[in-house]
């Protein structure tokens, strides 16, 4: 049972159940403990909760042992969660009685109605206090996190979607670059589709499995949107539709088909291309190779002319509770600032896929050989300067991602005509969206000023500007 999408955390107490190159040692430090730490003499205990389960959870396990191992005089007790959502629920129900952790990794879409509630602590006193790098940390990463001129969450598990692309199935159909435009993919999809070896073109998510943040880039691409900023729905407009269009297209001709787990489509074979994250990608580069799967990334496409970045940023961070102690709140600050650090912010890319989330990092020699070695693992830096934050209805309304989802999922599932289908929605969303719109002017004074905008002349060090997915090779 999932949280009610009409209360933001007050009202939810009854609704939720319950490899790698190494890295250079030059950079590494122990994180001393907190001055308010170390004047009583004992260690703080800092409970620390996440939604991270088999190999991404073994990451985190190393981080916490290796943080715990320098005895400093903070120890951390990790508790596992079976996913994003099951945290953040538990968190909310934990919150009602106090029995909450110290910190909590929330994901992009749910971390805003606990700031709405006042129920994450402002960081700029301790980012200041620390010295913590803040502005080494990516822009458009750092300042979603952001609302008036405050830090609240921190990036962790930052992601984009990919195409995963199977190179034998795209040099067996003659195609040597990946396509630019979806229009162009359509166009071979057919050619990628083996009825007699049950392989598809296209593999198509659960609405439950995020299916509406890849979708997010299409719609983007065809000049399309889920919504403005100040929560304006556009999700039943003609350009959104036409990517509605296109997935119905593929399940009508055949090419496109839906899956419960699309990265084990594509890993057995199965599927030509997935929409997929960052995030998952050393889990499926081992798979594949085990498996005997070639591929490679590469950009989502585009579509439009001049419709702007059509790529979505994603993932997790950060966020440490309001209501604990200035004891709890430095000791636990400590621990993110340990994760945030030049060499562990290499490790946890390395080892799972994940973007790192320093500029220094990505520039740095230990990353430049690791991208020399897994150019797979690069694509995503190098569309990085092409993605904007998600549009407000997903990300910010509750339930949001689910309501959009299931919209998709009529289309691709059910086969309702797209227009039919996002009209719903956007009758949903708009409902949806009047409680939140009348908690951001409480808190905010009105809809657009709390945001943060990384500065324009921003740019991601590393990344190869004007690479396109045309220079992805197929071998």
């Amino acid at each position: 049972m999932s949280i009610s999408r009409r209360t933001v955390l007050t009202g939810a107490a009854g609704t939720a159940a319950a490899g790698a190159i190494a890295v250079s040692s030059k950079h590494s430090k122990v994180f001393a403990a907190p001055n308010i730490i170390s004047q009583t003499g004992s260690d703080a205990q800092v409970n620390f909760w996440y939604g991270f389960t088999g190999a991404l959870g073994e990451q985190v396990d190393a981080l916490i042992s290796e943080f715990n191992g320098q005895n400093n005089g903070v120890q951390v007790t990790g508790t596992a969660q079976a996913s994003y959502e099951e945290t953040a629920q538990l968190v909310t129900l934990a919150l009602q009685d106090g029995s909450n952790p110290d910190i909590a990794i929330l994901s992009d879409v749910w971390w805003f109605r606990f700031y709405l509630a006042q129920a994450l602590l402002p960081l700029n006193d301790l980012i200041s206090s620390t010295g913590f790098a803040i502005d080494d940390v990516v822009d458009s990463f750092r300042y979603e996190g952001v609302r008036k001129d405050t830090q609240y969450w921190l990036p962790f598990a930052r992601s984009t979607p990919l195409v995963y692309y199977n190179t034998d199935i795209f040099s067996a159909a003659g195609i040597d670059t990946f396509p630019e435009t979806w229009s162009a993919f359509e166009e071979i999809a057919p050619s990628l589709v083996d009825a007699s070896a049950q392989v598809g073109a296209l593999a198509l998510g659960p609405a439950a499995d995020y299916l509406a943040w890849p979708f997010q880039g299409i719609a983007w691409a065809y000049g399309g949107g889920y919504s403005d900023p100040d929560f304006t729905i556009r999700v039943n407009e003609a350009g959104t539709v036409a990517a509605g269009n296109l997935l119905l297209r593929g399940i009508e001709s055949g090419w496109a088909y839906t899956a419960e787990v699309v990265n084990d489509e594509f890993t057995n074979g199965y599927s030509a291309m997935i929409l997929s994250s960052t995030g998952g990608l050393r889990g499926i580069t081992d798979t594949a190779t085990t498996n005997g799967i070639n591929f490679r990334t590469a950009f989502l496409p585009g579509e439009v002319e001049g419709a702007g970045p059509h790529c979505s940023t994603g993932g997790s961070g950060f966020g440490i509770m309001s209501n604990i102690s200035a004891e709890q709140q430095a000791a636990a600050f400590s621990f993110v600032q340990f994760c945030s650090s030049y060499d562990k912010a290499i490790q946890w890319s390395q080892n799972t896929g994940y973007m790192p989330i320093l500029s220094s990092a990505i520039a740095g020699p230990e990353m430049a050989e690791f991208f020399v070695a897994n150019p797979n693992f690069k694509t995503a830096v190098d569309q990085l300067p092409l993605t904007k934050p998600q549009d407000a209805a997903r990300a910010f309304i509750p339930g949001g991602d689910q309501i959009i989802g299931q919209g998709i999922a009529e289309i691709v599932v059910n086969q309702t005509d797209p227009q039919a289908a996002f009209d719903a929605v956007a009758a949903t969303l708009t409902t949806e969206a009047a409680p939140v719109i009348e908690q951001v002017i409480a808190l905010e004074g009105d809809l657009t000023s709390g945001a943060a905008t990384p500065p324009a002349s921003s740019a991601t060090p590393g990344a190869t500007p004007g690479a396109t997915p045309a220079a992805t090779p197929a071998s």
